[in-house]
């Protein structure tokens, strides 16, 4: 499934400026809109991650208007290439209750209605008055022990730290258009639309796009030790379209108040709407990013993962067992200022094989005389 640019990008596309990639003939292009003209600025900076250390967004060749599309032969990738892909998870009230139903049922989807009424009897109304961290969400803690409530993913959603892990290894993603891939052994599993965040090496956000951080929650509701297995997996990280670069068109205020909609359609007819609205958020993005840099930095800067309010529940063909995934699902996912990403489902056994590692990609700039525009 090709994805075009004009239908990518957002309606106020002239007021933005975006950067991205493409995959031309030659290799990955990266590439910028400004003003609704499109240029490729490989050969002023070959990666996205060193634009944004150095700020470079703008100059090399004027490609054309963003109405005439790619050159032909060219594709959008991820938007991302050097950038280490973290993500944050938990971050929202619903999605920490969904975490602990796949606890407590072990992952099996079957189980997940009679304890989801449990627990949001129990547990829903105390964790989304409680700032994380805050001495009322110790007391909340306290209670929820003493009643055999608590669990390892409420420590993540009301205490101190955040949950923050490595969704996917440098230069994997997929971007829009692309197949996006789950494991063909899990059974229980959804989409996960997101905001990312574009970081430079020292955590300055500079920018955001959409982001599908696929989740398996048979894997990862069986134990919270396979959250490696369950998260990064061929094409299950999907990017794009474009990084819209903050300016007075778009801040991270409108990242604060994103409202993300989803939309999957299945083979069989089947329809789904969702929505991840960004105010309901438990933490501030930037004490997300915050909390990922830590005490270190990341010498290529870093994208991380914002979390979901999005946690299907819907049966989709056996009363009870919930929403999994069919292979030919179109997952869409757009906001206003972000624009659109688009995936089909796939295994990741059958999705095209990751094998553009860092070495490739090293040895095509050398051989297109970019390596110096890293």
């Amino acid at each position: 499934m090709a994805e075009g640019i004009l239908e990518s990008l957002p309606a106020d596309f002239r007021e933005g400026h975006f950067i991205g990639r493409a995959l031309s003939p030659e290799g990955p292009c990266v590439i910028t809109v400004e003003g609704g003209i499109l240029h490729d600025l490989t050969g002023v900076a070959s990666t996205v991650a060193g634009a944004i250390a150095r700020r470079t967004f703008t100059g090399g060749t004027m490609i054309g208007q963003v109405e005439d599309g790619l050159p032909e032969g060219w594709s959008l990738l991820a938007p991302t290439d050097l950038q280490c892909i973290k993500a944050s998870g938990v971050t929202f009230a619903l999605s920490a209750i969904e975490r602990v139903i796949e606890e407590r049922a072990r992952g099996d989807a079957s189980a997940a209605a009679a304890i989801r009424a449990q627990l949001e009897d129990k547990v829903g109304s105390g964790i989304r008055s409680v700032v994380p961290g805050s001495p009322a969400a110790a007391q909340l803690k306290a209670a929820l022990i003493e009643e055999g409530m608590w669990s390892q993913y409420l420590e993540v959603a009301i205490g101190p730290d955040a949950e923050i892990f490595s969704k996917a290894p440098v230069l994997s993603a997929v971007g829009t258009g692309a197949p996006v891939g789950v494991r063909s052994d899990s059974h229980w599993n959804n989409p996960e639309p997101e905001v990312v965040l574009a970081c430079g090496a020292h955590g300055e956000v500079v920018g955001a796009c959409l982001g599908n951080d696929v989740n398996l929650r048979d894997f990862e509701g069986r134990s919270a030790l396979l959250l490696s297995k369950a998260k990064d997996n061929t094409a299950s990280c999907a990017i794009g379209p474009f990084i819209r670069l903050f300016d007075d068109s778009f801040t991270i205020d409108d990242v604060r108040s994103a409202a993300i909609e989803l939309v999957i359609e299945g083979p069989e007819g089947y329809r789904l709407e969702g929505r991840n609205d960004m105010s309901q958020i438990s933490r501030d993005p930037l004490d997300l990013v915050a909390q990922c840099l830590s005490e270190h930095h990341y010498p290529d800067g870093f994208v991380l993962f914002c979390g979901t309010l999005f946690a299907p529940t819907q049966d989709r063909d056996t009363p009870g067992a919930g929403f999994t995934h069919k292979v030919g699902d179109v997952v869409t996912i757009r906001s206003d200022k972000l624009g659109t990403l688009r995936n089909t489902v796939t295994t990741s056994r059958d999705a095209p094989a990751w094998t553009m590692g860092f070495a490739a990609f090293a040895r095509n700039l050398a051989s297109r005389g970019l390596i110096e525009a890293i």
